[in-house]
């Protein structure tokens, strides 16, 4: 069946805080650092970017659109002197093992039923122009239940946020332009993003002139109407594009699923090790 797009989005909402263990708990961090990475945004780029084997920083800063040039320069490709991308993949997987297993201890069978549902409809999902997903589905499966959950999960929302970037570019917003977009539009602090994304001010300023010029913004940085139609059509694009992966699944199949992740997200969130206010676009509040 072809899910609707609520539910495409319902599902992404539901599988990214499990996803999101990678970037946040304390079993990530250490173990990133001890792998020989120096900080934690050389750990975040070595590991999200180590499927895609050892390269440049030319080619992380195109596919995942959002960062500044330089601060991805500043860790790519330095972090592979320290260790290479071999090493990222084994210590990424491992540390969001450990992390499920603490958070997930006991719900072994919900696990199973998940990645039963999931693992047909990550193989299957198109890799066409979706390049940080098809990186991650050349990867080897994990044996254990709590590896399979999280390298599905990962999988489905690489899938969706290569979609994301095709929605942005054919929608004509840089991915800089994107971060500003996403701030007026959204009640995500501004400040959350000049940090995570290492906007200065004056970059700002120039975007949200651009966006301004373009009658997405005010010129004082307030959404115009225009603006938020443009962004609404940038998240069902988004959604349209990911909703045909999951085209096996049946209704019942679609209901049982959306439970039983519900069940496993509201434990991950509950744990308070992701933040509530990311860059993610994620409203933790929503969820299940």
């Amino acid at each position: 069946m072809a899910i609707d797009l609520p539910t495409a989005r319902r599902l992404w909402k539901l599988l990214e805080p499990i996803h999101a263990v990678t970037y946040f708990s304390d079993e990530t961090r250490e173990a990133l650092s001890a792998a020989g990475y120096r900080g934690f945004w050389m750990g975040y780029f070595a590991g999200r970017s180590a499927p895609l084997g050892q390269v440049g920083p030319e080619i992380v800063t195109a596919l995942f659109y959002n960062f500044a040039p330089d601060h991805v320069a500043r860790a790519i490709p330095d972090a592979w002197t320290y260790a290479p991308p071999e090493t990222a993949l084994v210590v990424r997987q491992e540390a969001a093992v450990a992390t499920l297993q603490r958070m997930l201890p006991a719900h072994i069978e919900t696990i199973d039923r998940v990645v039963a549902r999931l693992r047909p409809v990550a193989q299957s999902a198109d890799v066409g122009g979706r390049a940080l997903f098809a990186a991650n589905a050349a990867l080897p499966w994990p044996r254990g239940s709590h590896g399979a959950l999280w390298h599905a999960a990962t999988l489905l929302r690489e899938h969706r946020g290569d979609g994301h970037v095709a929605a942005l570019t054919v929608a004509g917003v840089t991915g800089r332009e994107a971060g500003v977009l996403h701030a007026a539009a959204s009640a995500l602090p501004r400040q959350v993003l000049e940090t995570s994304r290492k906007y200065t001010e004056n970059e700002w300023s120039t975007l949200t002139a651009n966006l301004a010029r373009r009658g997405l913004l005010e010129e004082s940085g307030a959404i115009t109407p225009t603006g938020r139609a443009l962004k609404s059509d940038i998240e069902i694009t988004t959604d349209r594009l990911a909703a045909p992966a999951y085209g096996s699944l049946t209704d019942q199949d679609v209901d049982e699923l959306i439970a039983d992740l519900t069940e496993l997200a509201k434990v991950v969130i509950a744990s308070g090790e992701i933040p509530s206010q990311t860059p993610m676009g994620l409203d933790l509040d929503s969820v299940g």
